[in-house]
């Protein structure tokens, strides 16, 4: 049986043709490349009942990832995280029927282990035996531990504000970390000159086309989780802006198997903080692509991103699909992080808090309607970011009662 039915990447912007068999990073236009597949083998080839009786992991979907040879996957059970019926606080925003999908309870504790898992097994097969990429925190962590599987050298950059969590994740991983005075953009420039000097493969957000298919599982698995059904809307908060344009892909590669209804594609919803909302700017200005955010800053860190790649590819999602860009307050975020965790018992990461505070702010000017099922992404695990809960509790002396 074929492993794999990836045909060649290609340049949304420019139409250029690369192979998968050999390195390619960027189109010589300067865009990110994206992978295209035999869909029409794949119709013949692959149904939806194949999947019965499969490992509940990303890998399930191998006829849909670009890794040809399953001896060069390198896997720590990624994916198929759990869609939580957000009973409660849904009622509490006048959404009935609102979800999670948990990344938090993944390898590495973030949706990163997905663009991980696929990026490095494909880095793998095409014979990288050193890569380099800039990072907030949580892809560098995910890419020194599937580096670490793989027998692959890796040098992570990132700010010095990123989570001390994900500085040990890499450590531990036998990465070489280096720490940057500044923001993710910094850290890209660090690793871009390293990438020219030292011939590494460049592992940056889009700079290499594998990291997204990686991503996509996330909406090849939403899918799968409703019975084939498309949820009304998705939010996603959106830094680099991978996942959303990966759920964007895999909905429309859906379609072209037939797996889910060609007319119905959910409303993307990209989620930015008001502190670094180059998107949502954008998007408000009708622009097709986005300008530099001046003094990024949040506590959602992993959002904070002060120009994306593939921001015009984020656009282009939400503008099909109807979708919008909207941005939320670190005060909110904070909020909402508490009310969800005392609410529903979910220890949600800032950047899935955001995500709720968005779905509230959507549903108060009915943008999402009352009967509409929602689903947002909680990209991490709260227990990486402990500073965002501030403890101030009593301290009670040996024997002394409550």
């Amino acid at each position: 049986m074929t492993y794999s039915y990836v045909s060649h990447l290609y340049c949304p912007k420019c139409e250029n043709i690369y192979s998968t068999k050999e390195v390619n990073q960027l189109c010589e236009c300067g865009s990110p490349l994206l992978v295209s597949y035999k869909i029409n083998e794949l119709k013949e080839a692959f149904k939806r009942e194949d999947l019965v009786g499969r490992a509940p992991d990303l890998w399930r979907y191998h006829e849909l990832l670009p890794v040809e040879d399953p001896q060069y996957v390198a896997t720590l059970g990624e994916g198929m995280t759990p869609m939580l019926y957000m009973n409660k606080i849904g009622k509490q925003m006048g959404i009935p029927n609102l979800f999670m999908k948990d990344e938090g309870l993944i390898p590495s504790g973030s949706f990163k282990s997905r663009g991980a898992a696929v990026g490095v097994s494909k880095a793998k097969e095409l014979g990288v035996g050193k890569l380099a990429m800039p990072t907030n925190g949580n892809a560098g962590a995910a890419w020194s531990l599937y580096c670490a599987q793989a027998d692959i050298n890796s040098t992570i950059v990132m700010p010095t504000d990123a989570p001390e969590i994900t500085r040990k994740e890499c450590v531990a991983a036998g990465a070489d970390l280096y720490l940057v005075d500044g923001l993710i953009g910094d850290a890209g420039k660090i690793v871009g000159q390293a990438v020219n000097d030292y011939n590494l493969y460049d592992a940056s957000t889009l700079k290499e086309p594998y990291r997204i298919e990686g991503k996509k599982t996330m909406g090849l698995e939403i899918a799968e989780q409703f019975n084939w059904e498309v949820p009304d809307v998705i939010l996603y908060p959106t830094g680099g802006g991978v996942g959303l344009i990966g759920i964007d892909k895999a909905f429309h590669e859906l379609q072209e198997l037939g797996w889910i209804d060609e007319g119905k594609m959910p409303r993307l919803v990209a989620v930015q903080s008001e502190g670094c909302a180059p998107i949502v700017k954008a998007w408000e200005e009708g622009k097709s692509s986005a300008d530099p955010w001046e003094d990024a800053s949040t506590v959602a860190f992993g959002i904070n991103v002060a120009k994306a790649l593939g921001d015009f590819l984020i656009l282009d999602a939400i503008r099909k699909t109807n979708g919008c860009a909207i941005s939320v307050s670190d005060d909110d975020i904070l909020k909402e992080l508490s009310i969800v965790a005392a609410t529903e018992g979910a220890f949600v990461c800032p950047e899935g808090a955001a995500a709720f505070v968005a779905a509230r702010k959507l549903r108060e000017q009915n943008w999402i309607k009352h009967d509409e099922r929602v689903v947002v992404l909680n990209t991490g695990a709260g227990i990486k970011y402990p500073n965002t809960i501030e403890v101030d509790v009593p301290i009670l002396q040996k024997g002394e009662k409550l």
